[in-house]
């Protein structure tokens, strides 16, 4: 009878750890945004008590720090496996070929600019990300004061996305249907000629309302062959 009930209940579940836990928070976060994160659906989602889970993570706020880490980890096993020349000019590329590779990671996890915005600190493998990329700019011949001023010049472009100015929405205002635009011309003229001419058609490209992949690497490009001018001049 004892082991028929233990066919019965099948399987045992891996027992719950904190890596589990953030495995599945960036499963749910993946599958619904991060609306859709809370303790209580990845406690559903693990079969575990609700309380289980504070053995392993404090509160929400540890949850997004840690799956902020992982998709840290994430991209550096994918930058890492990068072999690009760096020296001297070589430099741009291999910075650029790196923040791309950031960046399809993100647009796996496309929850996560908003995870890296709210953060207090930067995760263990976001700063050793920018260790790295530091380490390129240095390999091209960067001093530490210009790499300095690129690393804030890029911002979060570094990491693969591009933080919004503004959304078609803000202000009050919107890019809907005909009377939004017509109260929004009145109001704010040239932006509202802005909304009515461009169009992001690619979605999947996307990371925000502008930061389409066009968009990206037209920000991108333009810093970093600004950056390797002053390079150039600083070596002269």
């Amino acid at each position: 009878m004892h082991v028929a009930a233990d066919a019965e209940v099948g399987p045992a579940r891996a027992p719950l750890s904190r890596d589990r836990v953030l495995r599945a928070a960036v499963r749910i976060a993946d599958d619904g945004g991060l609306g859709a994160l809370t303790m209580r659906r990845l406690a559903e989602d693990l079969g575990a008590e609700a309380m289980s889970l504070y053995y392993h993570v404090a509160n929400k706020d540890e949850v997004l720090d840690g799956i902020a880490d992982a998709v840290g980890r994430e991209i550096n096993e994918v930058v890492d496996a990068l072999d690009v020349p760096s020296a001297g000019p070589q430099w741009k590329q291999a910075v650029r070929r790196r923040i791309l590779a950031a960046r399809e990671v993100l647009l796996r996890h496309p929850w996560v600019p908003a995870v890296f915005e709210t953060r207090a600190a930067m995760s263990p493998e976001i700063l050793r990300y920018h260790d790295r990329l530091l380490g390129l700019m240095r390999d091209g011949g960067f001093s530490y004061d210009l790499a300095h001023h690129a690393l804030h010049a890029l911002g979060s472009r570094a990491l693969g996305f591009s933080q919004e100015l503004f959304t078609p929405a803000a202000g009050g205002g919107g890019a809907g249907d005909g009377d939004e635009l017509a109260d929004l011309a009145e109001r704010l003229p040239n932006l509202a000629g802005l909304l009515e001419h461009i169009s992001h058609d690619d979605p999947g490209s996307t990371l925000g309302w502008c930061d389409d992949q066009e968009e990206f690497e037209f920000g991108l490009d333009l810093l970093l062959d600004g950056l390797d001018r002053l390079r150039e001049r600083s070596s002269s």
